[in-house]
């Protein structure tokens, strides 16, 4: 199977896609020309996008833009996800000359980056009815979600915006850097190490990560490390602090203050806080 390009299976005629997903999610590394929105009804991981990595679980929705390589990891076979594809595209010309057009193409823009927000009633009522419907009414729930979604309360995902495809040679090649920085995120990991897993030197490595993901693959590392300290002291939070940063592979405690400040802006005792 291809890593990248990844199509959407859809009727000709089809200008929007529901899909359900039940189980361990699609779990390769992939990029579509569809925008991506999706409500996470079950279970909890980690979703890697373009530039950036994220905890997700229940009652998260992400908004993911088109062609931005991403993949969710499940923590567990219990897992289940609403999705909706579009691509403006496919609306045709006429579509999109008109007011309501306007606004699909407008969205697809504003989206291209990708942000996430929690789920409402409405949005959950709106998911519902988009599956339920097939036709005018379809599409009459869509325009309602795409609206909803653009005045909801959200945070990016993303800071490096994908405007190519990526070769199937390349997405093979990130999947298994990504895969081996999730798996061993919690132990020492050298730049040779890493560079080995890429078949490459380690200054052809350096230069090749920086230019598809634009940071370092150090900078890359924290924030997978980062973020599992989030995950940790929101779900386990009998742990130390410093337990937590060495359970995330952090070496020192100075180290991983440092750090959390930096990406967090402010100490983890008090972001542990703020939990409560």
């Amino acid at each position: 199977m291809k890593v990248l390009p990844f199509k959407i299976p859809k009727s000709r005629n089809t200008a929007i896609i529901f899909q359900i997903d039940e189980g361990p999610f699609y779990g390769q590394l992939h990029q579509h020309q569809e925008l991506q929105i999706s409500r996470i009804i079950e279970g909890k991981g980690t979703l890697l996008i373009a530039d950036t990595i994220h905890h997700f679980q229940e009652g998260d929705v992400f908004v993911i833009g088109g062609q931005q390589p991403h993949v969710f990891r499940n923590e567990s076979t219990d897992a289940l996800m609403h999705t909706v594809f579009f691509n403006p595209q496919s609306f045709g010309n006429s579509f999109l000359d008109l007011e309501e057009g306007k606004g699909v193409l407008d969205f697809y823009a504003f989206a291209k980056a990708g942000f996430k927000t929690i789920t409402t009633p409405e949005i959950t009522a709106t998911f519902e009815a988009i599956s339920q419907h097939d036709g005018i009414l379809r599409l009459a729930y869509f325009l309602q979600l795409i609206q909803v979604l653009t005045v909801s309360e959200s945070t990016p995902i993303a800071s490096f915006v994908y405007h190519k495809n990526i070769s199937e040679a390349d997405g093979k090649k990130l999947h298994r850097i990504f895969e081996y920085s999730l798996q061993h995120f919690s132990e020492p990991i050298q730049l040779t190490d890493i560079a080995e897993v890429a078949a490459m030197t380690t200054n052809g490595f350096c230069k090749y990560f920086k230019k598809r993901t634009n940071k370092t693959y150090f900078q890359f590392l924290t924030e997978i490390r980062i973020a599992h300290v989030c995950t940790l002291l929101k779900e386990r939070p009998e742990l130390s602090i410093a337990d937590i940063a060495l359970l995330s592979g952090f070496q020192t405690l100075s180290h991983f203050n440092r750090k959390f400040k930096h990406y967090k802006k402010l100490n983890p005792s008090v972001y542990k806080a703020s939990l409560l």
